[in-house]
């Protein structure tokens, strides 16, 4: 008999009035293994978390509290949907009291300190603990993350990125040439998060498209640094991200150079052997082109693969919802597996159309 659904997780969310933050929610009051303990927030501490979320409403009763709430200590493990820098201060006391931590800022992505602080330009207030984390790709990264307590959640970019480019890489030699990669990345204005800036008023985003963060990108060596590792070799990345005019979504065309070596092989069938097994990772036929509505509120990655005339040049079309398996959903698969869940639990419902 599976008796997983008896398990009990207790579970606080630090930071739960952004974009991220509801999605969490969102996810988290309809996971069947979930307590919701406490909820944080340094502005709306005090008020109903429905009031602030009308789609919460009759599904959640709780207040949000301060950030130094007792509560926290009294979890399993608490989500961080936070700026950059707030998981971090406060990590070792959690990990001192025997709570899991699962960040969906950049505290625990980047292993080296001094590319984390050059990109994030703040200092790293626990670069011990940052050595012993895990890096939440789960479809990379499974075995590990099982027995980590501190997981740093991917960005939204990088999952889209390096999971269209692990069944070339992951390999004793690359099928691909590792100096030539360009990632021409689309997303919706919910990527640029709730804070109040100019850019992301619906006068200045609606009706407009735009690329940003041609001369870097903070993503840019999180994806080179798990593509490093995944290949054993120096990269040369092209990362350009885009912002489009919808709410939620992402798009990652991703240009590459087919080795000679490797010329006569079957992309299609290289891709479906590869995630086969993997419950979120849809590679649709050959020859398909993948819309962001197709995932939309859904924990599902599509990948479509084309090859131009036979040629030398992949090209490798990937989807999701940058909010879900961008974000949430995929901070919720982690969660799933530390505590020895079926990995879809929780994480199932299907893309909303239209």
């Amino acid at each position: 008999m599976d008796n997983s659904f008896d398990k009990r997780i207790k579970v606080g969310l630090v930071g739960g009035t952004g974009y991220t933050g509801v999605e969490l929610l969102r996810i988290l009051i309809q996971h069947p293994n979930v307590d919701l303990l406490v909820i944080t927030s340094r502005k709306e501490s005090g008020l109903r978390v429905s009031d602030l979320y009308p789609n919460l409403r009759n599904h959640i009763s709780l207040e949000f509290s301060s950030l130094d709430s007792p509560k926290l200590m009294s979890c399993d493990i608490v989500f961080f949907a936070t700026p950059h820098g707030v998981a971090m201060s406060q990590a070792r006391d959690l990990l001192e009291s025997g709570v899991k931590i699962i960040d969906l800022a950049a505290d625990f992505r980047i292993k080296d300190v001094e590319i984390f602080e050059k990109w994030y330009k703040m200092g790293h207030s626990c670069p011990d603990i940052l050595k012993n984390s895990e890096y939440g790709l789960v479809e990379l990264n499974r075995s590990n993350i099982v027995k980590s307590n501190v997981i740093g959640n991917p960005g939204c970019y990088p999952t889209t990125v390096i999971l269209g480019l692990i069944p070339l890489l992951d390999l004793a030699e690359p099928l691909i040439d590792v100096s030539d990669i360009v990632a021409d990345c689309k997303s919706g204005v919910s990527g640029s998060g709730k804070k109040l800036e100019i850019s992301n008023l619906f006068s200045e985003s609606s009706d407009n498209f735009k690329a940003y963060g041609v001369s870097g990108h903070r993503h840019h060596p999180e994806i080179v640094s798990q593509i490093e590792k995944i290949s054993g070799k120096k990269i040369n990345l092209t990362f350009v991200p885009h912002l489009v005019p919808m709410i939620r979504g992402m798009f990652s065309t991703i240009y590459t150079k087919i080795l000679p070596h490797a010329l006569d092989i079957d992309f299609q069938e290289l891709f479906v052997k590869r995630y086969k097994s993997e419950p979120f990772i849809d590679v649709m036929p050959s020859g398909s082109f993948p819309e962001t509505r197709s995932v939309r509120s859904s924990n599902r990655l599509r990948i479509a693969i084309h090859r131009p005339n036979n040629e030398n040049r992949l090209i490798i079309l990937v989807i999701q919802d940058n909010l879900v398996k961008g974000a949430a959903g995929q901070a919720v698969q982690n969660m799933n597996l530390i505590f020895g869940l079926k990995e879809t639990t929780g994480l199932d419902s299907v893309a909303i159309l239209p």
